[in-house]
């Protein structure tokens, strides 16, 4: 069974990729190629009226639809550092690539880098099995000395005379307005791959992804679905380099996938989700560059843009996203320490006219007050919330007396009912002793469902006292019953 895409990206962006083919550019950043003021810069942007523009645009959707659907099975697998490893990990592939023709070729490059990255990814497998260190470890080293000699391999081409190496230090920064139509062939065709191996492996990658042993269990080949995950990733790696830079792609491979793991639960979805942030962030961070002479005084390096522009969406993931977002889980906190405040003063209320026998439906505020040993002005902000949310009422603008709603009275009996029925279940079945549950009760009476509470009442077998001999309101107590009928089932559990 495959994954719910109903249209795949690449396709589309191969029809682009036919009739909207630019001519070769180079320059370090988009702005340079043209010189015009900040509306203009706007107006050729949009417009796609520059060739290198329209380029650069290709580029993020075919780098964005690799990044975006192999990033997310990096970030599920816990291989972050992988994917950084992997993209230092090719630039001594990218030297001997250019060594082998003495040129920038962009198949040699391919070739060398791809086969650099799996002979990293190799060796840390290798270190890992052969001796005691953890991944983290392994990818360290691999990471640092495989970097060092792409850089040292670098240095030595440059001093060799003769040899055209204009744009081989782009590599480490990346150079997205230079692409060429070799790159954009090969970042298509990657994307292409990419999406087809998904499609086609979604449910195999997936259960490895999650649940090795599980997938070894029933057959799937984990090791091979590594492997061609670590081939896929290379690719995707070595064919953003021009794009991106060495020092940057990572970020572009694991950010969008972080983000899209912090707004959905859903495998598919954040494989969607990854996909369309990762050309979000390419395109974005190539609009800053493109205007950003005119916004800044200064031209913007497009792959630090992307990278910027894609830590922006998770900044804003990681302050509101609905389930992991810093602010909603703030406001969650919020709403449930208000929540038990209320519970427990309708409960502190409850147990007042329980001793009265419900046979006066307003309680002096003062009493309250000097049950739960605090000021006045503290019990009445407590009841002020009472009244916000309709649960109670003042007998006069003086507030000296606080009567429940009909809404408040029932609230107030699922609370103690709530309370007392999980006193009960820890005395019987977990034999605590009675003059110990209240504690626990306390924190487990705001999170109990009604199902669990009728479940908890079969299982105890109805049971009308707790632990205390205090009568345990029923569930019909619990329906807007008249307070009358209250102080008679009071009466009659009274010996």
């Amino acid at each position: 069974m495959t994954p719910k895409f109903r249209h795949s990206p690449p396709f589309l962006a191969l029809l682009i990729f036919m009739f909207a083919m630019p001519s070769e550019a180079h320059a370090a950043k988009i702005s340079e190629l043209v010189e015009v003021d900040l509306g203009d810069q706007f107006v050729r942007f949009f417009s796609l009226q520059d060739a290198a523009i329209r380029h650069i645009l290709l580029g993020c959707l075919f780098m964005g639809i690799n990044f975006g659907l192999l990033g997310s099975f990096v970030v599920v697998r816990r291989m972050a550092l992988v994917g950084d490893t992997l993209s230092h990990a090719v630039l001594p592939g990218v030297a001997v690539g250019f060594l082998f023709t003495m040129s920038k070729e962009p198949w040699a490059i391919l070739l060398g880098a791809t086969m650099a990255g799996l002979l990293g990814a190799a060796t840390v497998s290798w270190i890992q099995r052969s001796t005691r260190l953890k991944q983290d470890a392994a990818l360290g080293m691999v990471l640092a000395s495989f970097f060092a000699v792409g850089i040292c391999l670098i240095k030595m081409i440059e001093r060799i005379p003769s040899v055209n190496r204009s744009g081989l230090d782009h590599f480490f920064y990346g150079q997205a307005a230079a692409l060429g139509r070799a790159d954009l062939w090969m970042m298509g065709g990657t994307a292409v791959l990419s999406t087809i191996i998904v499609v086609l492996l979604y449910r195999p990658l997936l259960a490895t992804s999650f649940d090795q042993v599980f997938a070894r269990s029933i057959g799937l080949p984990e090791r091979m679905l590594f492997h061609l995950l670590m081939l896929l990733l290379a690719l995707a790696i070595v064919v953003a380099l021009q794009a991106v830079g060495a020092l940057m792609v990572s970020a572009m491979l694991i950010t969008p996938a972080t983000t899209a793991f912090l707004l959905t639960k859903r495998m598919h979805v954040m494989l969607c989700l990854a996909t369309g942030l990762a050309i979000a962030a390419g395109m974005l961070g190539a609009f800053l560059s493109f205007v950003g002479e005119g916004l800044v005084s200064h031209t913007l390096p497009t792959g630090p843009s992307m990278a910027l522009c894609a830590g922006g969406f998770f900044l804003l993931a990681f302050l509101f996203s609905p389930h992991h977002g810093l602010v909603s889980r703030y406001r969650r906190h919020l709403s449930q320490t208000r929540q038990i405040t209320v519970e427990n003063t309708l409960k502190a209320i409850y147990r007042a006219m329980e001793s009265d026998r419900f046979k006066e439906e307003g309680i002096a505020v003062r009493r309250l007050a000097g049950d739960a040993r605090e000021t006045f002005e503290e019990t009445m902000k407590r009841l002020r919330l009472l009244v916000r949310d309709g649960l109670a009422t003042f007998a006069s603008a003086r507030g000296e007396v606080i009567y429940l709603t009909p809404e408040g009275l029932q609230h107030a009996s699922r609370v103690v009912r709530n309370h007392r029925l999980w006193e009960l279940y820890l005395t019987n079945e977990a034999d605590y002793d009675a003059d110990h549950v209240h504690a626990d009760a306390e924190k487990v009476e705001h999170i109990l469902g009604e199902d669990q509470v009728m479940e908890l009442e079969r299982y105890l077998d109805y049971p009308e006292q707790d632990p205390h001999g205090k009568r345990i309101p029923s569930l019909r107590d619990t329906q807007r019953l008249p307070l009358r009928d209250l102080a008679v089932k009071e009466e009659e559990v009274e010996p």
